[in-house]
């Protein structure tokens, strides 16, 4: 502690030395923000609670608020990006490759092709568009009996069990997960399960399009003559005009499996997280706290559990609301608006987890 206050006590000896100077030639409109960079200082050295993580938070708060006005901002050109990358997809596959399935393919594989491509393509327009239509959850803003746990002081009401401030969306956030940008959305109580589900779907086409488009990549690639690197060439071939059918057919191809193989990679890791979260009852917030709490219990010798965790099972029927068998084709395997266990207020399901079925 004695040498983070000797440092803090220096900065600001300087910082005083240069207003010093430079106040009468300092423009009004650099005053403000220089006195609230002096008083930044000036909290730090007097709080006696001061560590390396709160300097550090503090030095990086101006990149926190950078990232959270850029997110705000930009939230609509995000889904933009993503409705057109993917119907862009849809487009190719639809009028270059769909005549190819049916002109080469025998009847069993085309009903492969047509039925999967299908089921997948509608499970992903359907949780996609839920995930950013549907609100996360919100704590109530007046008086109630609900059981808190914290008080924000950003929204100056009391936060339930889960529940986190989000800087974003300048609110608190029943069982907030995080921030989506693609969704322009939080990721809460309410559209947790849209939202894994949307990517689990999106990852499973983007490697269904790259794993069944793999010969015809290696067809249209070899047909192009190849004189640059790969990604040069790439956005040569996809702006050059004019071109014949047969080189529109081959770019896009080229450009449908560049994208979803690239997506399948990218994304499949993040499902992958996030399914490795649901088996263990928690979301990326709470395991960064649960990790802390669970070393802070072992300097002390003691376990660590995770009280809003049930088993690995029941964690995921929890999570995707399955009481019966049925449910694992009507709300799992289908597209289903049901809603999630309890309000996120409470999370008192032990009784169903009693009385959960063998499913």
């Amino acid at each position: 502690m004695r040498p983070c206050s000797t440092v803090m006590h220096l900065l600001l000896r300087w910082m005083r030395r240069c207003g010093r100077h430079s106040r009468s030639r300092m423009p009004r409109r650099l005053k403000q923000p220089v006195s609230y960079i002096r008083l930044i200082f000036k909290s730090l050295y007097f709080n006696s609670l001061t560590n390396s993580e709160v300097v550090l938070d503090c030095i990086l708060e101006p990149v926190f608020w950078m990232v959270e006005v850029v997110t705000r901002w930009f939230g609509m050109v995000f889904v933009f990006l993503v409705v057109a990358l993917t119907s862009s997809v849809v487009f190719i596959a639809y009028f270059c490759l769909l005549p190819l399935v049916l002109q080469t393919y025998s009847p069993g594989w085309m009903m492969w092709h047509i039925c999967y491509g299908h089921w997948n393509l509608v499970m992903i327009v359907f949780h996609y568009y839920k995930a950013t239509k549907t609100p996360p959850g919100y704590p109530p803003k007046i008086k109630n009996d609900v059981p808190f746990v914290s008080f924000c002081k950003k929204c100056v009401i009391p936060k339930p069990a889960r529940s986190h401030h989000c800087g974003i969306c300048k609110t608190c956030i029943l069982k907030m997960d995080h921030h989506c940008p693609w969704l322009n959305n939080c990721v809460g109580h309410y559209n947790h399960r849209y939202f894994f589900s949307f990517c689990l779907c999106l990852t499973l086409g983007c490697m269904y399009c790259s794993i069944s488009g793999r010969n015809l990549f290696i067809d249209a690639y070899n047909a192009i003559d190849v004189r640059l690197c790969f990604l040069i060439h790439l956005l040569f071939c996809l702006c050059s005009f004019p071109f014949s059918t047969t080189q529109m057919f081959h770019k896009s191809v080229i450009y449908m499996w560049v994208l979803t193989s690239t997506v399948a990679v990218a994304l499949g890791a993040l499902t992958l997280w996030h399914a490795v979260l649901i088996t263990c009852g928690e979301t990326s917030i709470e395991r960064h706290i649960n990790n802390k709490e669970a070393k802070r219990l072992a300097k002390r010798g003691k376990v660590y559990r995770n009280p809003f965790s049930y088993g690995k099972l029941n964690n995921w029927k929890v999570f995707f609301g399955v009481e019966k068998r049925s449910h694992w084709l009507t709300r799992v395997l289908l597209p289903s608006g049901h809603t999630p266990y309890g309000d996120g207020l409470t999370w008192d399901i032990y009784p169903l987890k009693k009385d959960m079925m063998q499913v």
